[in-house]
C-alpha cells in the first residue's frame, strides 16, 4: 500500500505500519512532500491513518538500541519526523487523525499536532519518552501545553501519564470519541465533510490560530480583519452569502 492515496478531495496518508503502529520512517519524506504540495483547488483535507490495531506507538526502539551511534541515528529520525510535523501545521487544509488503540511517543506528538483527532473509547495516549530515558520530539513540548495548559502538560510529560479517551477528550486532545470499531469511518467522514467546506476560509482559520499564541491582541485583530475581508471578497464568501440569502446549504465545491 502506498503511503499517500487520494480519495476525492481527501489526501489519505499512512504514517505507521504493523499491528502496534510503528512509525514508518521511510514513508515520512513522501508524506511530507505530499502535504507541502497540497493544492486547495483539489484537496480540502488530510487524513492520517495507520494500517494496524493502534494508531502509532512511536519509532522502532530496537533500532534505536542497535544503532552504532544512537545519538546521530535518533537525531536523523527526529529531523525527518519534524519535517512531517511542520508540514502538518503548515498545510493549507485541516489535518484529521484517525486514532484507534494507542498513540504513544511519536504517535501522541502527531495527535497533538493534528487539527482534529478522532479516537475510540479504548484509545489511550502516553508520552512514553521518559519510559526509555528520552525527552520528547515531534513538537509535543510545544503543542501539548497549548492544548491542555502548561501545568497539566508538565504533569503529563514528567510523570509519563496515560490519558484515557475520556480525559483526552475533556482536555481537547481528542476532538471526537466514538465506538472503537467506528474510529476510521468517523475520521473519514469528518475529513470528507471538511474537504467539502470553505477550503480557503478553513486555511485562514488555521493560520490565525497558529499565529495567535505569539501575537498581541492588536496584531491579531489586524490579521483577522485582513482575513475576513479576503474571505468576503472571494468566491467562497460570495457562495456563502448567496446560500444564506436563498435559505439553502452552501455549495463550496
Amino acid at each position: 500500500m502506498a503511503p499517500v492515496e487520494r480519495d476525492g478531495r481527501v489526501l489519505r496518508a499512512t504514517i505507521a505500519r504493523g499491528r502496534h503502529g510503528t512509525l514508518d520512517g521511510e514513508a515520512l519524506p513522501e508524506v511530507e512532500e505530499a502535504l507541502r504540495g497540497i493544492d486547495p483547488a483539489d484537496t480540502g483535507a488530510v487524513l492520517l491513518v495507520s494500517d494496524g490495531e493502534s494508531f502509532c506507538t512511536g519509532g522502532d526502539v530496537r533500532a534505536f538500541a542497535g544503532a552504532a551511534d544512537r545519538g546521530a541515528y535518533v537525531r536523523g529520525l527526529a529531523e525527518a519526523f519534524h519535517g512531517l510535523l511542520s508540514a502538518m501545521v503548515d498545510a493549507p487544509v485541516p489535518v484529521v487523525a484517525a486514532v484507534p488503540g494507542w498513540a504513544a511517543g511519536a504517535g501522541m506528538s502527531v495527535v497533538c499536532a493534528a487539527d482534529l483527532a478522532v479516537g475510540g473509547h479504548g484509545t489511550r495516549l502516553r508520552p512514553a519518552y521518559p519510559g526509555i530515558g528520552f525527552s520528547p520530539d515531534g513538537g509535543m513540548s510545544w503543542t501539548l501545553p497549548r492544548t491542555v495548559g502548561a501545568g497539566r502538560a508538565r504533569e503529563i510529560l514528567l510523570t509519563d501519564r496515560v490519558l484515557d479517551a475520556a480525559e483526552a477528550h475533556a482536555l481537547g486532545v481528542l476532538a471526537v470519541v466514538v465506538d472503537d470499531a467506528d474510529v476510521r469511518a468517523e475520521a473519514e467522514a469528518v475529513a470528507h465533510r471538511l474537504a467539502q467546506g470553505p477550503t480557503a476560509a478553513l486555511g485562514r482559520i488555521k493560520r490565525l490560530l497558529a499565529a495567535s499564541p505569539g501575537a498581541t491582541l492588536a496584531a491579531q485583530l489586524a490579521a483577522e480583519a485582513e482575513s475576513i475581508a479576503a474571505s468576503a471578497a472571494g468566491p467562497e464568501g460570495a457562495e456563502g452569502l448567496a446560500a444564506f440569502a436563498e435559505k439553502r446549504p452552501p455549495r463550496f465545491h
